[in-house]
């Protein structure tokens, strides 16, 4: 072997011995376990001494606001609540009867007017040619009578003398009937004139309101007593007083309605309620004098119709109001609020409170409004305290704090 000296004493001092490798070696190996020995329980005891900051406690949630009320006890009936239609009990449409010239308009558009009061005139000169013709032939008609009765009065005294024979009494018998049946045609033609001659002046056949003249001075109008449909129309006039209000009931309503007039064996005039589009109340009183013999197929309802007095003739044909008619006589029932009654799919639920506070719904059946508040047919008892106010704070199952209240009637 070939030993190489060192340069220098940094050279000499920089090559290591053998003996001298062999421990660095072993040092190196012993020492790789114990730094892992230690940086463990380094980290062991800094993870037993380690003090996590405190978590935050939870903050209760506020228990919601409520206020409850118990249901109001009434005795209500069922009733049929809907919407119907004035209409005129009499409408007219007032044509000319005979043709003319027309002449005179003696009302203004939408006037009222009486009966008998004087509308049109239709130019009557022509009709007074008529008449007189139709009078002076039947003048004519009566004198030829009378030369016959003379006649046959002769030819009777003669047969009597023997002096006139069978057959001149049988003719002077049958001209007397010829000139009877043309005096008869006669006045027949004088009536008939005369009804034309009336004709030429049209009257209010009733008590009403008109409406815009169709015609106008000095058009030629067509008249005919044969066929209306060639006639000229020259106004319409409808009755205002008394006036029907028309409505329609559903085939449910319309089983109550005869249920309870059959277990109670009551006639079928019944009070209905109507109210106008302005206003609040069903002041206005109508009798239900009518309901159709059929159902409606296609819409499953009956049409009926009540009367009202209308002496100020303030209603109207064709108006709308709200009707009311009861179906039952009155029953017990519980009334609520109506922003307390929650729809719920097909079914109507209201939010009540237990003696715990703790919120539950109720099924309920509802009913109609009345003074305001919603009538409840069934599901509900009168010592429930149902939720009035905070209806959208209270969830079921959830604990409340209530607040105590009455039900409030408003007037309608």
């Amino acid at each position: 072997m070939i030993d190489v000296a060192p340069k220098s004493l940094k050279d000499f001092e920089a090559i290591p011995s053998k003996g001298t490798r062999k421990r660095s070696a072993t040092g190196r190996v012993l020492a790789l376990p114990l730094v892992a020995v230690l940086l463990g329980g380094a980290g062991f005891y800094g993870y037993t001494h380690y003090e996590a900051p405190h978590a935050a406690a939870p903050v209760a949630a506020p228990v919601p606001n409520v206020t409850v009320a118990s249901p109001l006890s009434r005795e209500v009936d069922v009733r049929l609540s809907g919407l119907g239609q004035f209409s005129a009990i009499n409408r007219v449409e007032l044509r000319a009867q005979v043709g003319g010239t027309l002449t005179e308009i003696h009302f203004q558009d939408g006037q009222i007017v009486k009966k008998g009061e004087l509308l049109f005139v239709i130019d009557p000169r022509p009709y007074e040619i008529k008449l007189a013709q139709a009078k002076a032939q039947a003048e004519t008609a009566k004198a030829r009578l009378a030369l016959a009765e003379s006649q046959l009065a002769r030819s009777q005294s003669l047969a009597r003398s023997q002096f006139a024979t069978q057959e001149t009494l049988d003719q002077r018998s049958n001209e007397v009937a010829a000139a009877r049946a043309a005096l008869d045609d006669g006045q027949a033609r004088v009536r008939d004139a005369q009804l034309d001659l009336e004709y030429t002046r049209v009257t209010a056949p009733f008590t009403g309101r008109m409406s815009a003249r169709q015609v106008s001075l000095g058009g030629l109008i067509a008249g005919s007593r044969a066929a209306a449909s060639a006639t000229t129309l020259l106004a319409t006039i409808v009755s205002l007083d008394p006036i029907y209000l028309d409505f329609d009931m559903s085939e449910g309503d319309w089983l109550k309605f005869q249920r309870e007039r059959r277990d109670q064996n009551k006639p079928l005039s019944k009070s209905v309620t109507a109210s106008l589009g302005d206003e609040a109340g069903f002041d206005r009183q109508g009798k239900l004098d009518f309901v159709d013999n059929v159902l409606n197929r296609s819409s499953g309802t009956i049409h009926a119709r009540a009367t009202y007095a209308n002496p100020d003739l303030f209603l109207s044909p064709g108006q709308f109001a709200r009707v009311r008619l009861a179906l039952s006589e009155p029953a017990p029932a519980l009334l609520v609020p109506d922003a307390a009654v929650l729809p719920d799919q097909s079914d109507f639920v209201v939010m009540t409170v237990g003696a715990d506070d703790v919120v539950a719904p109720k099924k309920v059946e509802v009913g109609d409004l009345r003074d305001g508040l919603r009538v409840i047919r069934s599901g509900l008892a009168p010592t429930d305290r149902v939720i009035v106010d905070g209806i959208a704070l209270a969830r079921p199952g959830t604990k409340v704090s209530a607040k105590q209240a009455t039900v409030a009637v408003a007037q309608n």
